[in-house]
């Protein structure tokens, strides 16, 4: 074979060896993936990142308590309600009274319970509404019914322990349990710090707060940043503290490939490359990054600049971090829970995985030929 044909024999065998499908690699390609959009009969809408992108798709979780929650008025510390225990006393100014016995002119009344239609029994004053009403309201009604069948009674009512105002609290928190709303732990901040705080990362903890059929999540530190936030609370209330649960999946030229949690409130295109290690400087194509999505209708006609397009549409997004402003875009492109981030690798790792492959073959064959005398 003639000397110059030998490199062009070598070159002609790299070439087809890294067209082939036989090396190895960490996805699709750059041309793979254009090669699905929708303007080449795929099913996917391929759109370059840029300022108007990234504000069409700028979407933050919307958390937040409704107006019934955020204008509920703080609970009186002495209001009564069903469940609650009540001690009574009554005295009567006559030596053979209706309730006392022989030689007293006093009558304790221990642990009377409110039942759960909200009343309670006195005898001879009969089935009093004590839900709603304070102890001395209760004290009035109670004196007005008796005062009619003996002179001038007197009256104390005191509340004592009872699970009639509790709430409960599980999740990540000091002390999961069913804690009493007092005059300190009316609101959702203090009942919290009652329970021993939160016990993950402020800046990635939520609050959910069920009342009934209806529930309000905010971020832990919104409730200290909005005043508006510190809810007051209800009987009956289930409070849960746990983290973020949003996360997206990192592929390819990356430091790690795996499924990520967030790890902030907002997360960046470029935050969430160096979260995962960032891109591998010996493999990665800073011009093939990817994040893949389904998108709402309404963001994507938006993207798009139309008005058609009705479901979730599959949107793959480019960064290319090597354009004047690329990494700007990237720092300013918002990631969304469930997103797919994928960096292709750069043309020349597949050159250099080639010319591996058929240096690493003939040197074998060489061995093997000097081992057999050849």
């Amino acid at each position: 074979m003639a000397r110059w044909a030998r490199p062009l024999a070598f070159v002609a065998a790299i070439t087809s060896v890294a067209a082939c499908d036989v090396l190895p690699r960490t996805g699709p390609n750059k041309r793979e993936i254009f090669a699905g959009s929708v303007q080449r009969e795929g099913d996917a809408f391929i759109v370059s990142v840029n300022d108007r992108v990234t504000r069409a798709t700028a979407v933050a979780p919307a958390l937040g308590f409704s107006p019934g929650f955020i204008n509920a008025a703080t609970l009186g510390s002495d209001t009564i309600r069903p469940g609650d225990t009540l001690g009574l006393t009554i005295w009567e100014n006559v030596d053979d009274g209706l309730l006392a016995e022989e030689g007293a002119n006093a009558t304790l009344l221990e642990e009377v319970q409110v039942d759960g239609a909200g009343f309670i029994f006195v005898p001879y004053a009969g089935r009093i509404r004590a839900a709603g009403n304070t102890p001395e309201a209760v004290r009035r009604i109670i004196t007005n019914q008796l005062e009619e069948q003996t002179p001038d009674p007197q009256v104390q009512v005191r509340r004592l322990a009872g699970d009639g105002s509790t709430v409960s609290l599980v999740g990540a928190i000091g002390g999961q349990g069913v804690f009493a709303i007092e005059r300190p732990t009316r609101t959702l901040a203090a009942m919290i710090a009652r329970a021993g705080g939160v016990t993950i990362n402020p800046e990635i903890a939520r609050i959910s707060v069920i009342r009934g059929g209806q529930t309000g999540t905010i971020w832990f530190q919104d409730l200290y940043k909005n005043p508006e936030l510190d809810i007051a609370l209800r009987a009956g209330d289930k409070i849960l503290v746990e983290a973020d649960t949003r996360k997206f999946t990192a592929l390819g030229a990356t430091g790690s490939q795996s499924l990520v949690p967030f790890e902030t409130q907002t997360l960046s295109g470029l935050e969430a490359i160096a979260q995962v290690g960032g891109l591998l400087s010996n493999a990665a194509d800073p011009t093939g990054v990817f994040v893949l999505r389904n998108e709402p209708a309404e963001i994507a006609n938006q993207v798009l600049a139309r008005n058609d397009l009705i479901g979730a549409q599959r949107m793959v997004y480019v960064l290319d971090l090597t354009q004047p402003n690329g990494m700007f875009h990237a720092r300013d492109f918002s990631i969304r829970d469930g997103d797919t981030i994928y960096v292709t690798e750069a043309p020349f790792t597949q050159w250099d995985k080639a010319i591996s492959a058929l240096t690493g073959t003939l040197a074998s064959v060489n061995t093997v030929s000097t081992a057999t005398g050849g």
